[in-house]
This record gives structure tokens, C-alpha cells and sequence, in this order.
């Protein structure tokens, strides 16, 4: 098992468990986890909403860590989701590396 393959895996046994321990699993079906993780979503685009560019330097100071707090609430959300419709996120993204470099090769870049 490559190491991206394993964090993606521990993440998922991770999510499962703190749900089981708190009987939220009844609550996160594919639907509610994709709306939790668009709220997420719309979180973490907050921090750049009126910024410039939205470069780094732009971000206020503690910016840097509020927004790491929103990407991992993104990670988490969407490792369940995978978790609940059996999609393997590694594969999957590897997948659309691939589909992407077809689709928008390099040399028309």
C-alpha cells in the first residue's frame, strides 16, 4: 500500500470511529456529508473572499491556520463521503490526473 493509499485509508478508519463513538452514523448519508462538506467548502472560501489576489501574503495574520482548519473539515467530509459510496479516493484522483493530462495536454497549454 503506497503511503498517500494508507493516510487516505487511516483517515477513513479514523472518521468511521469517531462517528460509531458518538451514534452519528445514522446522520451521515452521501446526501447530508455533501451538503456539511459544501458549508465547508464555502468556510474555507471565505478567507479569500475579498482579497485581491488571494495570495499568502495577503492573509491576515492566524489567517494561515484557520484556513488549514477548513481544509482538513473539507478532507474529512469528503473521505466519508468516498467511505459511504465505496469510491477509492486515491484511485479515483489518479484516475483524473490521467483524464485531465488527455484533456488539456501540455504542448496547448
Amino acid at each position: 500500500m503506497t503511503d498517500a493509499l494508507h493516510d487516505l485509508v487511516d483517515l477513513r478508519e479514523r472518521t468511521r470511529a469517531f462517528a460509531a463513538a458518538r451514534d452519528w452514523e445514522q446522520y451521515h448519508t452521501p446526501k447530508n456529508l455533501a451538503m456539511a462538506l459544501s458549508v465547508e467548502v464555502a468556510e474555507l472560501a471565505e478567507h479569500f473572499q475579498w482579497l485581491p489576489t488571494g495570495r499568502v501574503g495577503e492573509l491576515a495574520q492566524g489567517q494561515q491556520e484557520a484556513i488549514r482548519q477548513e481544509l482538513a473539515d473539507v478532507l474529512l467530509y469528503l473521505v466519508q463521503i468516498a467511505d459511504k459510496l465505496d469510491v477509492d479516493l486515491h484511485a479515483a484522483a489518479l484516475d483524473k490526473i490521467q483524464l485531465n493530462a488527455v484533456k488539456y495536454p501540455a504542448p496547448k497549454a
